[in-house]
């Protein structure tokens, strides 16, 4: 059996492993399934059709799987999906998706998830993230692994942040992030790219050098947006270590809709 404080409101239909642990005067609706390991802060409201992986740390005054913040949601089971070993501090707010998307918002594995963020229906987060406090996702944002967002950071809907992007703290994301690529300001431009923090990754000297020559293609070369996406996918031949990353930067710039932060 779960060990579920006293106080705390479990509905009978809700299905939570035997290591799960529910503090004081928490609220846990009968669509939730909680699975090993996870610990729910008192104060914590988690409802709707919400699954929650393993070894998360959810702490107080969470809310979890609450209705969308969009007129013309009208009740459907729409989901929220939570991965493992997350860390959610105080106070943050994760919507269900809606049916005009997919129907989820999902959050991956090993993310960091600090004070006060919201993130809004049909977002989808991977892993290893970590999002400072304050920060807000709008609708249907999608923000791949390994991004460090900044304190109050906001990102527009729709818009998507590609792998090891950054921003600072304060920036206002309107168009779609490149991976790699730091950004500061209101609106986001971009600032460079975070190279210590690839070295702390793993990435190799010439891993590192692709990033750098895709950046300078981008951002520093004069070039248009359909030259630099050429030249960038043919740097494979100069840089076959780093194949996958630039791989991964041509899909991204390929399938953006709303321009990229410049």
């Amino acid at each position: 059996m779960a060990i579920i404080h006293p106080t705390a409101v479990v509905d009978p239909k809700a299905e939570l492993a035997a290591s799960v642990t529910v503090g004081a005067y928490a609220v846990i609706g009968p669509d939730v399934r909680i699975d090993e390991g996870t610990s729910v802060a008192p104060h914590v409201v988690i409802e709707g059709h919400t699954s929650i992986g393993r070894d998360n740390r959810i702490f107080q005054f969470c809310s979890v799987g609450a209705v969308p913040q969009d007129k013309k949601y009208a009740g459907e089971p729409t989901e929220l999906r939570i991965g493992d070993r997350n860390v959610f501090r105080e106070g943050c707010t994760l919507n269900v998706g809606t049916v005009q998307d997919g129907g989820v918002t999902s959050i991956g594995d090993d993310n960091w998830i600090m004070a006060y963020v919201h993130v809004a229906h049909d977002c989808h987060l991977g892993n290893r993230i970590t999002i400072a406090n304050g920060t807000q996702l709008g609708g249907h944002v999608v923000v791949g692994d390994w991004v460090t967002l900044g304190g109050m950071s906001g990102v527009h809907q729709f818009v998507k942040i590609g792998a090891h992007a950054m921003t600072a703290v304060g920036s206002v994301v309107l168009q779609d992030l490149p991976p790699f690529v730091m950004a500061d300001g209101d609106s986001a431009e971009a600032s460079g790219i975070n190279a210590e923090g690839l070295r702390r990754r793993g990435f190799s000297a010439q891993r590192i050098s692709a990033v750098k020559q895709m950046y300078r293609l981008l951002y520093r070369q004069g070039l248009t947006f359909e030259d630099a996406k050429s030249q960038i996918s043919a740097l494979t031949a100069e840089y076959p270590e780093a194949s996958g990353d630039i791989e991964m930067m041509s899909r991204f710039l390929a399938e953006s809709t709303r321009g990229i932060v410049r």
